[in-house]
């Protein structure tokens, strides 16, 4: 399924974009709308800052990716806990790449919390995906998405 929807020719590796050591750095306020972004990041997705900020996270959502994904993780980091995943993103010009990402809930001042109360944000940390981290996530988003459709 996913071969038919993804081509070989739009998925965007970090090396081609001129990023293969960076990592790619958003925040998010409590709701997911952006409040700062890595250049990095722009690289990658080919947004300006401008276009980001303000603007909730899933703009670079992958239509691919299973919202029983993005519901776990923000289950997740909404219980002042850190979560890690492999993420299929969308670019502007419509090509895709994949990225490991980490996101911990933060206070006001930027420090990793872990009481919900102290939540007044999210930071991200995204490092490009290997090819097995890739594989193993293709698997468990085919069957995830395959659900997804046939409960619609």
């Amino acid at each position: 399924m996913l071969e038919k929807l993804l081509s070989a020719e739009d998925e965007v590796d970090f090396e081609k974009a001129g990023i293969k050591h960076s990592t790619l750095i958003t925040r998010t306020d409590k709701k997911g709308i952006i409040t700062f972004v890595s250049k990095a990041f722009r690289d990658i997705t080919l947004y300006s800052k401008e276009e980001l900020i303000g603007k909730p996270h899933s703009v670079v959502r992958h239509p691919f990716m299973p919202k029983a994904v993005f519901k776990r993780m923000w289950e997740t980091i909404k219980q002042a806990k850190s979560w890690s995943g492999v993420i299929l993103n969308k670019r502007k010009d419509g090509k895709h790449y994949w990225v490991k990402v980490h996101i911990n809930p933060i206070d006001k001042n930027g420090d990793i919390v872990n009481e919900p109360s102290k939540i007044e944000g999210f930071i991200a940390f995204g490092k490009e995906a290997t090819g097995e981290e890739i594989n193993k996530a293709v698997k468990i988003y085919e069957k995830l998405k395959a659900l997804e459709l046939k409960n619609k």
